[in-house]
């Protein structure tokens, strides 16, 4: 299927559904739907980061510190956390993601979303969707703050990454 043609769950300011309509319509109206972060450890604790393809239909060829995509009309945030790590990284049988928190992304211009953040440990190795990664790797959290003022960063994934930082810090 065309990700454009996915059919999203439109939902107010209380994350209540209030429609649905297909992702392409949703992302050019700028109607708030739901996302899912998942950030992503392996064994030795270092963070999975990847650069978004060129033919992404939001922020392609951005670097992004989360896997992660919206969720699909009547799935909830577990199942669209525990979906998407595992079609982006390309893996089966990982564990369930556990459910951080959650806050309302916009960044001003008209794109809204309520975005859930998880983490997981992914022992398994990966093989992300050529479609959906151009580069990854698993870099330790230090050369992460290093390569903030480096890299282009998806704007909702560095959200998440701030609150994610204040959130581990009791702030």
């Amino acid at each position: 299927m065309n990700p454009a043609e996915e059919i999203l769950d439109i939902v107010d300011e209380h994350d209540r559904v209030v429609g649905r309509s297909p992702r392409g319509e949703a992302y050019a109206r700028g109607l708030r739907h739901r996302c899912a972060f998942i950030e992503v450890r392996d064994a030795s604790g270092r963070l999975f980061v990847h650069r978004r393809t060129a033919t992404k239909l939001v922020f392609p060829s951005l670097y992004d510190m989360f896997v992660g995509g919206v969720v699909g009309a009547g799935e909830s945030y577990d199942e669209a956390a525990l979906r998407e790590a595992e079609e982006e990284l390309g893996v089966s049988g990982l564990p369930r993601p556990e459910f951080l928190f959650k806050f309302l992304y916009d960044d001003g211009a008209g794109a809204s979303w309520w975005s859930a953040v998880y983490q997981v440990r992914c022992e398994l190795p990966v093989r992300p969707q050529v479609e959906e990664v151009q580069w990854h790797g698993f870099l330790p959290e230090e050369e992460v703050e290093r390569r903030l003022a480096e890299w282009e960063w998806v704007p909702d994934g560095r959200a998440a990454y701030e609150r994610l930082r204040a959130f581990r810090s009791g702030r």
